[in-house]
Formats: C-alpha cells, sequence, structure tokens
C-alpha cells in the first residue's frame, strides 16, 4: 500500500468531519487530520523506518484531554496509539487508520528538592526531566539517550546511567496518574490501586494512558567520573574477557556498557582508524568523581586506544552523549535483545563473529552490565520480572538506505537467534522491535499481568505494545 492508498485509508477511518470537530472543540489542545497543516510533521516518529498515516491526531494539553480522546477512540471503534517522546523503535507511537493520543505538549515538570520527588508530565524527555533535576543537584534513573521520553521507557523498565546503584527507572516510581480504558483517570501508587501500580512498571502501556509520573530522587553529580574509551577489534576478544571479570567486582555505583561498533569518519579518531572496526567502554560512575576515576581506571588501562574520551562530566552531558549516534527521522532502526548468564569463552567468539558480519558500520552489538541494586528487587515484585542475569545484548541494526531493510532485519533476527544457547528466552521490552514477545518478557509475572489487562482493559483499546491479550 503506498503513502496515497493509506492516506485515503485513514480518512476513512475517521467518524463524520461534524462528529470530529465537535470532539475537537472540547481539547484545550486540537485535533489534526490528514491534509491539516502540522499533521505530516506530527505524525513523524524517532524512527525512520516508520512511515504511518493515522485517521486522526489528538494532540492534547492535559488530562482532560488524554480522557476525553480515550472515550472518543472507545466510542468510535478506533485503533489507539499513544504517543509520549515517539522513540520506540517498533514505532508504536504512531498507526495507520486510527487516533494518535499525542501528548508531546504535555511537558510540565515540578521538582520537589526538600522532598526529594520529582512529578513530570508524559511528554517530558530525559532530557527535560535531568535538566530540571540537576538544578538541585538530584536525578532518578533514566535512559541513556536524552531525547527519549519518559513515559514509553519508565512504562517499560527504564534501564539508564544509574541502573546499578539506584536501580531501574520503575525502582524510583512513587506513583502514576493515568486514564484507563473506561475514560477516568485514577493516581496508582503502593496505597492507591496497588494491583494498577504493580502492572504500570514493567507492563508498559498495555494498562492506560499515564500522564504523569512522580519519581524518587538521588542526589547525583552535577558532576561524574565517565569513562569512554575505544579500543582496535583486535584486542576486542581480550577486552569482553576482561569486562566479565570487571563487572563482577565493580561497585554499585558503576554501570558499563561494552560495544562493538565501526569507527567512523570523525576528526576524534585517526584518519588511519576511520571504517575499522572497535570495542568501546562506556561507563558512568554515580559516586564523587575521585572515587569514580580510581573506579574507572582499569577500564582505561588495556593498552592504546583508538580514543580515550574519560573525564569528569555534567551529568546532563554524560546522558546526551549517545544522541547524536540516534538522530530522529534519519535512520532506519530495528533492534534485538536477550539477557545473558554469562560471557564465557564461547559466548564472546559468538559475539564477535556476528558482530563482524553487521551490514550496516552503522549497527552495534551492545553488553550491559546488569546487577547492583535492579537486581536486588524482587521478581515478583513488579511486573518487571527477573533481574538476575549479569548482562543484557542489544542488537542494534541501524542503517540508512530503504533498499537495505531486509539485509539489516535479517542481520539483527539472526544474530539474536545465534545467541541463544548463552541467553535466557527474556528480552528487554525497550530494546524491542518484535511482536509477540509479551508471554517470554514477563515471565511468572504474565498470568497475573494478563488478568489485570482484562480487569482494566477488556477490549484491548491499549493494543499497539508487547500487548497482553486478555482473553
Amino acid at each position: 500500500m503506498n503513502n496515497e492508498q493509506v492516506r485515503i485509508t485513514a480518512e476513512r477511518a475517521a467518524p463524520d468531519r461534524g462528529v470530529v470537530e465537535a470532539f475537537a472543540a472540547g481539547l484545550r489542545g486540537g485535533v489534526l487530520w490528514p491534509g491539516a497543516a502540522g499533521y505530516d510533521e506530527a505524525r513523524r516518529v524517532w524512527n525512520g523506518m516508520i512511515d504511518r498515516w493515522p485517521a486522526l491526531i489528538a494532540r492534547c494539553a492535559g488530562a482532560a484531554d488524554v480522557a476525553a480522546a480515550v472515550r472518543f477512540a472507545r466510542a468510535h471503534g478506533l485503533l489507539v496509539a499513544v504517543r509520549g517522546g515517539g522513540h520506540h523503535v517498533a514505532g508504536s507511537a504512531v498507526c495507520d487508520g486510527g487516533l494518535v493520543i499525542d501528548l508531546s505538549g504535555m511537558q510540565g515538570i515540578r521538582v520537589d528538592p526538600a522532598a526529594g520527588t520529582v512529578r513530570a508530565e508524559a511528554g517530558a524527555t530525559w532530557g527535560e526531566l535531568d535538566r530540571a533535576t540537576q538544578t538541585w543537584g538530584l536525578a532518578t534513573p533514566g535512559g541513556v539517550v536524552s531525547d527519549t521520553g519518559i513515559a514509553g521507557l519508565t512504562l517499560g523498565g527504564g534501564l539508564g546511567w544509574l541502573r546499578r546503584k539506584h536501580g531501574l527507572a520503575i525502582d524510583n516510581l512513587l506513583a502514576v496518574e493515568i486514564v484507563t480504558a473506561d475514560g477516568r483517570l485514577r493516581r496508582a501508587s503502593a496505597r492507591e490501586e496497588p494491583d494498577l501500580f504493580w502492572a504500570v512498571r514493567g507492563g508498559g502501556g498495555n494498562f492506560g494512558v499515564v500522564t504523569a509520573f512522580e519519581y524518587r530522587l538521588h542526589p547525583v553529580g552535577p558532576e561524574v567520573m565517565f569513562c569512554f574509551v575505544f579500543y582496535p577489534a583486535r584486542v576486542a576478544g581480550a577486552a569482553l574477557r576482561f569486562f566479565q571479570g570487571y563487572c563482577a567486582g565493580a561497585p554499585d555505583e558503576v554501570s558499563a556498557f561494552a560495544i562493538l561498533g565501526t569507527v567512523p569518519a570523525a576528526p576524534l579518531f585517526p584518519a588511519d582508524a576511520h571504517g575499522a572496526d572497535f570495542v568501546l567502554f562506556a561507563a558512568c560512575h554515580a559516586g564523587p568523581v575521585e572515587e569514580g576515576a580510581r573506579a574507572l581506571q582499569p577500564l582505561r588501562e588495556l593498552g592504546a586506544p583508538l580514543a580515550d574520551l574519560s573525564a569528569p562530566m555534567p551529568f546532563v552531558e554524560v546522558q546526551a552523549t549517545f544522541d547524536a549516534d540516534y538522530p530522529a527521522g534519519e535512520l532506519r532502526y530495528y533492534w534485538k535483545s536477550r539477557y545473558l548468564d554469562a560471557l564465557s569463552d564461547a559466548a564472546i567468539d559468538r559475539l564477535l563473529a556476528l558482530a563482524a558480519e553487521r551490514p550496516s558500520p552503522l549497527s552495534t552489538v551492545d553488553i550491559w552490565q546488569l546487577g547492583g541494586a535492579m537486581s536486588r528487587v524482587g521478581a515478583g515484585d513488579t511486573a518487571f520480572g527477573r533481574r538476575d542475569a549479569p548482562f543484557l545484548l542489544g542488537v542494534e541494526a541501524n542503517w540508512a538506505a530503504p533498499a537495505e531493510d531486509e539485509r539489516n532485519i535479517a542481520w539483527a533476527r539472526r544474530a539474536c537467534a545465534a545467541m541463544a544457547p548463552f541467553a535466557t528466552a527474556r528480552s528487554y521490552p525497550n530494546l524491542e522491535a518484535g511482536e509477540g514477545l509479551a508471554r517470554a518478557a514477563y515471565g511468572a509475572n504474565y498470568d497475573r499481568l494478563v488478568a489485570l489487562k482484562r480487569r482494566y482493559d477488556p477490549a484491548n483499546l491499549f493494543r499497539l505494545n508487547q500487548n497482553l491479550a486478555p482473553s
């Protein structure tokens, strides 16, 4: 189906124009439809591979608009997509022929430094949240790319630079305000709607539209020690074996990555290294800079690096380090993930072989160090499930040309499948572009989640996600 056919389909999916105009008149925000000024910009999301044409886009200005949009969608049988930051790799923030509930204009942030909390509306990004909280030398665990929206990342768990010191984003969530499928605005916390609060901490967007989040804050920075050192691929095997041992003994303040990729043609690298493969150690220390320098120094001593950009750095700059590698709308992205049981020699050999097969020099194989505070939360305490794996594997296919879609998607799927002997069946929802992965992702929590889905969304209105079918 070409774009014009999709546009026509979307227009026909909408209710009568007069009905839509009456709906729009009741919103503080507004409604866009195909052909309206701003529609094309509003339907674009971060992943350049996603090109969808919704029938309507409700630009919500507050929770009342969200509730009205949910009731309208239910009354007219519309497919619903929910857009926060629009950054999920699967492009679930937009749909063909349905209604997009767009929260991107809801960006209010209120910090209470005395209480150590922050309330943020669901359209805010992590960069915006960090800038507000770092004014007070405070932070809550977020992601590793600053223009990621807080909503989707939090609801899927929330792995970031503070994961081992302060846990996941959901471990620091105190409450949410959420519009459920019946159009009601509810508050969920440990005391109010505790079952719903349990479900949204890892259960994604299955249970409603979260309009605001309240997080616990921790003293962080404003300056932290950051390790960012590139080594040539010829030492990648030894580097990953070192990384396995280093991670086993690292303090909780350290959250690290090992990344296999290709050197870009950038001035910070020697010209003769451009186009060569690398292994990167990237790590943030969440404590005092002097302690961080000592704790991260071993990662910088594996021989002559291609480049070593390690330095004390404002935490907000650490959060933005990878931003340039993931430009919005410019590249095509398809990602897969698995939790690794260990970095054995056999697993490392296979990782190196798979990295060497990447069709695109923009693609990477990422190994996240886990453990620490995030691993000390029980598997049943939140919907997120088990946290006992020492590493998470992210297979990131990133490329530019549409003609290369098939090759890059096939590589990501093949690479993830090839690591099955060294991995659990579980994946991390925020690093997945596939479908039908909910049962494996949630494990023993799956049946409880499905029961709660029946309770809060029996008609599966919210299904463009890691869906928990209610039947």
